[in-house]
């Protein structure tokens, strides 16, 4: 039995390992989005001083390894036994719950899930110990530590609203002193602002933190506490001369010291209270084994776990190895740099782009509600106050043909030394906090103090707080229900259940992460060249590929109808969702090709086409979402599907479409004839045409319903939307195929400068 556990311990190193891995991937954004939007240094640079405050806040989290010990459930109720099935089915369930967020690429809380499947799997055991002993449910309360456990959800509950108010708060007096035209009052209050933030940081993270170190003596605490205001005192007129002195000899950057120091103290800070969520249940498993050794005992079904109850210093070169493998993580992972453009994407300043999240009705009703509410207030605030406020909130306009910056260095500082403290207080009161949440709403409010949440985007950024505030709630509710089931069938099932869920993490773990045979991800279509012949350069890629996709698609619809496949067509009735936010998205790209330098008459013409190509293939999209969306319909209230003479039509169709696709191909790299394409769209129309006379005809031969038919029709209008829309595109692109050959024969026929 004691080489059984040995093997469980085993198992839940690893599963730390790939804990690590997954979660940081998770929480990437937290220390990363602010120095990364505001583009302060290179992605490189950024993620080794990210990963320096990794290594360092990584010994700084002793103290909060004892949330896994004693902070949810009281260890001397349980045996031996029980807290390494508490410990295994928290593992197993953590690390599958965190696959199953990152897998659909949204920010979740690790927080959150630990703390909530440690009070799952601990209240699972001790129901079926107090149910197996004949007991009543009610004895529950004895098992687990209920007001540490409410302290902790009611801390990430509060630090939710209170990392809102700060963020709001904070940045609105920060930007009424320095407005977005900064640059001359800096040159004043640069060294002062950054001499106050570096010394902010080092108050809450190396003074208020010390206490977690693992490496800490008594004696080195006491004499940290005793000259708190002396070290202060130093480090804020230090840093200020320093500060300040670079900026008037050198021409220094403070924002690039501030932002950069930022990311440190907001990465050590992460380290310190969130790697617990990773390694904590490991290392509270590891000393359980030590203490159940050490004691002699020999039944590890009835040695009770109070040793677990003392206070237990990690071995720091655990919290080290912890911490190097989180900088590989966030160096190496495509996961975390896709949740980092997620963050970046929700406190942007820009609108007009499409958003992470769509619309809700809670978002509209709130932004019709503060719209109304400001316009009452603004008629009560005398008119120069107000117009003094707004001059200072009147955005900085970036120079033509320069992409502006998601947000500025102003709000970059804010939101990380903001975020950095509010999680170093809660490390030094030994509470776990969601680093995921605070780092999200400091950042929500600094954006709407900022007036980011304009009327292009402030639906869709409330609603965006909404989903991940609703994710909260999901990630509790799920994290506590799945490790409850997982303890109560390890119970149940003994070994063998053991070895069956070790399986099954592993094969989950093995599949998403390295057999998952995702798609590699779709490359957004980048402005480089704006004249005729970059413009040529993006459609000759994205109708070929657009219209393959929109082919595949209705012959995928065409199939999941014949077969009756409801999983098939929700599938498809999701992709071509997907595909029409990528036409819009792509669409939208015209508006910024307005924005380059002066171009020729020529080249505005070229722009258009790209717009009204663009356009045409988003409307073929919306008509594959719709008819797609009536499919799903007609199947899913189970109507008949078509049989006989009128699905092979509908096949034959499918096939047609799909196969027009290699011509579009063929065409978009120069190698065959518009008049060629449009006569063979020509003859599918005309195919169209007679299955529709062919349903005509005798409407009662085939058995059709009224619905039946509307169906079918729908079908052949699908068709012809697409072949009409592409045929449009074709010409579209004839036209600027002939301007470019146009401007390319001038260029040769014009004389050669004159040879000196």
């Amino acid at each position: 039995m004691v080489t059984f556990f040995t093997v469980i311990l085993a198992f839940l190193a690893l599963l730390a390992v790939i804990d690590l891995f997954v979660g940081v991937s998770n929480d990437a954004s937290n220390f990363l989005n602010a120095a990364v939007g505001c583009r302060i240094a290179p992605f490189k640079v950024i993620v080794a001083v990210a990963g320096i405050g990794i290594l360092l806040g990584a010994t700084f989290s002793g103290s909060m390894m004892d949330i896994a010990k004693k902070g949810v459930f009281n260890p001397g109720m349980f045996s031996f036994a029980d807290v390494m099935t508490i410990y295994f089915s928290v593992m197993v369930t953590d690390v599958i719950l965190l696959n199953a967020f990152n897998s659909m690429g949204l920010p979740t809380s690790t927080t959150v899930s630990i703390v909530f499947e440690l009070l799952g799997a601990a209240t699972g055991v001790a129901a079926n110990r107090i149910l197996s002993f004949g007991g009543s449910l009610s004895e529950l309360g004895a098992y687990i530590n209920n007001e540490k456990a409410l302290t902790m959800i009611s801390a990430i509950l509060v630090s939710v609203v209170v990392a809102f108010v700060t963020g709001v708060v904070v940045q609105y007096v920060t930007r009424l002193i320095f407005t977005f035209h900064y640059e001359r009052i800096f040159r004043r209050l640069g060294g002062l602002y950054g001499g106050f933030a570096l010394t902010m940081i080092t108050y809450f993270l190396v003074i208020k933190g010390a206490a977690g170190a693992s490496f800490m003596t008594p004696e080195l605490l006491r004499a940290i506490e005793e000259n708190t205001a002396l070290i202060l005192g130093a480090v804020f007129v230090l840093s200020t001369v320093a500060l300040q002195a670079g900026m008037i000899l050198f021409r220094l950057n403070v924002f690039r010291v501030i932002i950069l120091a930022g990311t440190f103290a907001l990465a050590f800070a992460f380290a310190g209270n969130d790697l617990v969520n990773f390694v904590g249940v490991p290392i509270a498993a590891l000393d359980s084994s030590r203490i159940f050794d050490a004691s002699g005992a020999t039944n590890p079904a009835t040695f009770t776990m109070g040793g677990l109850a003392e206070p237990i210093a990690p071995a720091t070169i655990l919290l080290l190895l912890s911490g190097i493998i989180m900088v590989l993580t966030i160096c190496f992972s495509k996961s975390a740099k896709r949740v980092i453009e997620t963050s970046v994407n929700l406190s942007s300043s820009r609108s007009g782009e499409r958003e992470q999240f769509g619309a809700s009705l809670p978002g509209r009703i709130i932004v019709r509600l503060a719209l109304t509410t400001g316009s009452i207030v603004t008629k009560f605030v005398p008119s120069p106050v107000m117009r003094a406020i707004d001059r200072r909130f009147e955005p900085a306009i970036p120079p033509v043909g320069t992409e502006p910056l998601p947000f500025d260095y102003i709000r970059a500082s804010i939101n990380l030394i903001m975020t950095a403290i509010l999680i170093s207080s809660a490390t030094s009161l030994q509470l776990p906090l969601s680093t995921t949440y605070v780092t999200f709403m400091v950042g929500m409010g600094s954006s709407f103090a900022d007036r980011a949440w304009d009327r292009e985007t402030a639906v869709y950024r409330v609603s965006g707080v909404f989903a991940v505030v609703t994710g909260w709630f999901i990630t509790a509710f799920t994290a506590f229900l799945a490790a409850s089931l997982v303890a109560t069938v390890v119970l149940w099932g003994g070994a063998p259940a053991y070895i069956i869920l070790m399986a099954a993490a592993l094969g989950v773990l093995v599949k998403t992460n390295f057999l998952s045979g995702k798609k590699e991800e779709k490359a957004k279509l980048r402005l480089t060249d704006t004249d005729r012949f970059g413009v040529r350069e993006l459609l000759n890629d994205a109708v070929p590929k657009n219209y393959r996709a929109s082919a595949e698609l209705f012959q995928g619809l065409i199939e999941g109808f014949l077969l009756d496949d409801d999983r098939s067509l929700r599938h498809t009735v999701n992709s071509s969702s997907e595909l029409f936010d990528e036409l819009s998205e792509g669409r939208a790209l015209y508006y910024q090709m307005g924005l380059q330098s002066a171009s020729s008459h020529g080249d505005n013409d070229a722009k258009f086409f790209y717009y009204r190509s663009f356009s045409n293939m988003r409307e073929a999209c919306r008509t594959l979402k719709r008819t797609a969306i009536q499919t799903e319909e007609h199947i899913a209230n189970r109507h008949r599907v078509f049989e006989g003479e009128v699905a092979g039509s509908l096949r034959q169709l499918a096939e047609l479409i799909v196969n027009f696709g290699d011509e579009v191909d063929r065409y978009s790299r120069g190698l065959g004839q518009v008049a060629e394409l449009r006569d063979r769209v020509r003859k599918a129309l005309e195919l169209l045409d007679y299955y529709q006379e062919f349903l005509l005809s005798d409407i009662s031969r085939y058995g059709l319903s009224l619905r039946g038919c509307e169906l079918y029709m729908s079908f052949l209008q699908l068709a012809r939307e697409i072949l009409t829309r592409y045929d449009m595109v074709l010409v579209l692109q004839k036209h600027l195929n002939d301007a470019c050959e146009a401007k390319e024969k001038a260029a040769a026929a014009a004389p050669s400068p004159a040879a000196p």
